[in-house]
């Protein structure tokens, strides 16, 4: 009998029938009890179906009402049952998660108040960090891998700016000229503004001088800022997000953000890299048994700020299609108002933690928060600004497909540490892991900078055969996996530019690049 039902004779009417709405036959996540009329109904347990995690989700409530704790809750158990995990660690206390937690007197009542059999227990994890800064294996990207849209959002450029960008990577790409990092885009740029390259400027089409004198400008004051570590070569493949320990529990990926917190246009803007590269490489499974993954999106707001239409548009096809590739993704943030709503209509599990109503902004959030419920016997306005740290309102899709009750639930307690583990242990597993010695140092090969820098001692026929030669492949660089090419993308991709990026045409190297959503891109080795 499903562990929703125990004793169910005993509750409430009210709750029997929110009890009935959970009381799933098969594999699901145990988030914590029903909460009805001030009370704890531990024989009425709130849970999530399993298969249903890849139809995405929220995690929302106000600073300090627990939303860390509960993305802690829900990783433990997915990857408990075989599913690897994604978390963005944005404050550097997800760390615990790799190590067994501390029993004590509030972890003890709380699990007495929702029948948890709470075990101290430590997951398999890897942690990685932004151009390797921080704590974590380093995490880069190709800026041809990149690609246009999401390079234009964290140099801020306006939509025709982001055009001629597209315009000037599908230059690069005709003409063999590799975007391996900054200084490659920089020296394209630099070359097509210059009297030398002003003919090849004239020969793309759309793109002014005084365009690309500005992306030009924007790219030298971002690499001032010391953002050049995040783009280069060894380029990290995401399949690593895939795996499961040798245990068979899947392995939560983490990470670490604390040391860029202050960039939160390139870290944000990076999460939805590591997401666009998953879509363009997983292949359809449909509606399987359980997630591939479950890709926690922290501090979503951020993502959002400032995007420009086709940026939204994007991320609005990406999440609509990655579901049939199994990947599951759940937005964090404060209230469901920071996700458009296009997004957030496809958002089937919602954890909506306290909000707080003390300025008519925050009224107004309220009042558009409860909307977005499906009718309930709570007081949504009432509840919501009253749940306690650890407590949170639940819907979430049953194994149907339907959305369930509303339920004010008392949520369980993460099993791991509950906090940061020490630096030195976080620095001794970075240095254990198998993958460190992969990506740890970084490869500087020939590209579009060098070609371009040895252009002057060159005859303009040679220049010509040179960026016209395929890239030549270094003994050291790192094995790639072969990339199938995407099936739908091109369905969902409507834009004039993202047609001309779709592919690249005229030389052997451009024939190999293929560019699906944000214009991202993998080049088969």
């Amino acid at each position: 009998m499903p562990e929703a039902r125990a004793g169910s004779g005993a509750l409430p009417q009210p709750a029997l029938e929110i009890a009935a709405g959970y009381a799933f036959g098969g594999p699901a996540l145990d988030l914590g009890a029903l909460l009805w009329d001030g009370v704890c109904l531990p024989d009425a347990q709130v849970r999530i179906p399993l298969p249903m995690l890849n139809r995405h989700g929220l995690v929302a409530g106000a600073t300090g009402t627990g939303k860390t704790k509960t993305l802690q809750l829900v990783a433990e158990q997915l990857s408990a049952q075989g599913v690897p995990v994604f978390l963005a660690d944005i404050k550097g206390d997800v760390s615990g998660i790799s190590a067994p937690g501390a029993r004590n007197e509030k972890v003890q009542a709380r699990a007495a108040e929702v029948h948890q059999e709470w075990v101290a227990t430590g997951f398999p994890a890897e942690f990685y960090a932004l151009g390797g800064i921080g704590h974590g294996i380093p995490v880069r990207a190709t800026v041809t891998s990149f690609g246009p849209v999401l390079l234009s959002k964290v140099l801020q450029l306006n939509q025709t700016q982001e055009q001629s960008l597209g315009l000037i990577f599908h230059y690069a790409d005709q003409k063999g000229l590799e975007l391996l990092d900054l200084k490659d885009l920089r020296a394209v740029v630099a070359f097509l503004t210059s009297d030398e390259g002003k003919a090849e400027l004239k020969n793309i089409g759309g793109l002014s001088t005084a365009t690309a004198g500005v992306i030009l400008r924007s790219l030298t004051a971002f690499e001032a800022q010391g953002m050049a570590d995040f783009f280069g070569e060894p380029e990290f493949d995401t399949a690593e997000l895939l795996r499961t320990g040798s245990d068979g529990r899947g392995m939560v990926s983490v990470l670490e953000l604390a040391a860029v917190q202050d960039r939160p246009q390139l870290f944000s803007t990076f999460l939805m890299w590591l997401l666009a590269d998953l879509f363009h490489d997983l292949p359809e499974v449909g509606d399987a048994d359980k997630p591939k993954l479950v890709f926690f999106f922290d501090e979503a707001h951020l993502l959002f700020n400032g995007a420009s239409k086709a940026f939204l548009d994007s991320i609005t096809q990406t999440v609509r299609l990655i579901r049939s590739k199994g990947v599951g993704v759940f937005f964090v943030t404060q209230t469901p108002k920071d996700v458009p709503a296009d997004v957030l209509g496809q958002l089937g599990n919602r954890v909506q933690h306290a909000l707080r109503a003390f300025t008519p902004d925050d009224q107004k959030a309220l009042k558009a928060t409860v909307k977005t419920f499906p009718d309930s016997g709570y007081d949504l306005e009432e509840l919501l600004t009253g749940l306690g740290t650890g407590e949170a309102v639940v819907t979430v899709l049953s194994e149907k497909g339907a959305p369930t009750p509303v339920a004010a639930t008392r949520l369980r307690a993460p099993e791991s540490l509950m906090g940061p583990v020490d630096p030195g242990t976080l620095d001794s597993a970075v240095r254990s892991s198998p993958l460190y010695g992969r990506y740890a140092q970084a490869v500087d090969r020939e590209s579009a900078h060098e070609k371009l820098s040895s252009r002057g001692a060159k005859g303009p026929d040679e220049m010509a055969d040179e960026v016209r030669a395929p890239a030549r492949k270094p003994k050291d660089a790192p094995a790639r996996k072969p990339k199938d090419d995407p099936s739908v993308v091109e369905q969902v991709v409507g834009s004039g530019v993202f047609k001309s990026l779709a592919r690249s045409l005229g030389t052997q190297i451009g024939r190999e690049i293929t560019r699906s959503l944000f214009g991202t891109a993998r080049r088969r080795r």
